[in-house]
């Protein structure tokens, strides 16, 4: 793979608002694979969500969710299990798609990333990075990569520098080989890692 088509910056500002599938929120699609798909066909799908009042999650059948706070602060009850409190500063939470949840922001909307995979399909890792100074990932074979900036920063990878604003994100295609990631200054990211099945 060349390595211009080996990276794509997915700009925050173009991402159009749709309404949820259950019609409680919006949800503003950053990648998903193949290409043009739609809720009922979607191999993975990252998106970020608005949650501006108490409402269940959409339900997804056969599709496992990571899902991570960036702003706001949310209580979330899963298929009935003790309700989560879940901030900014909460781990990525991982649980499936296909069973009751119950989201009620407090203070506010509420904004935050998802990772879908379609059960069988594929898998997916989410975590976060903090840049300090420069740090290699390494190839992962098959994998998929997503950063989504959590801060405006300079972020330079495979030689190049590449302004990106709070919420762009860097799809870094499967077969890119080890990529060398710094910023200017400290910089804050999520990392999404999507593998085949």
């Amino acid at each position: 793979m060349e390595a211009a088509a080996s990276f794509a910056v997915l700009r925050a500002a173009q991402r159009a608002a749709v309404p949820w599938k259950n019609g409680g929120g919006v949800t503003r699609e950053v990648a998903v694979y193949p290409p043009g798909s739609d809720f009922t066909s979607f191999d993975w799908r990252v998106s970020i969500a608005e949650i501006a009042s108490p409402g269940p999650f959409s339900v997804f059948a056969d599709i496992d969710r990571r899902m991570v706070v960036l702003s706001g602060r949310l209580t979330l009850s899963i298929d009935g299990a003790a309700p989560l409190i879940l901030t900014a500063e909460s781990p990525p939470l991982a649980f499936a798609g296909d069973v009751a949840a119950f989201a009620e922001p407090h203070g506010g909307p509420v904004v935050d990333l998802n990772v879908m995979t379609r059960r069988g399909r594929c898998t997916a890792d989410l975590k976060r990075l903090e840049l300090r100074s420069p740090a290699r990932l390494e190839s992962a074979p098959g994998a998929t990569r997503l950063l989504v900036a959590l801060t405006g920063q300079r972020l330079l990878y495979a030689g190049s520098p590449q302004p990106l604003e709070r919420l762009d994100a860097l799809l870094i295609a499967p077969g890119t080989p080890a990529v060398t990631l710094a910023a200017q200054g400290p910089a804050a990211l999520l990392l999404a890692e999507i593998t085949p099945a």
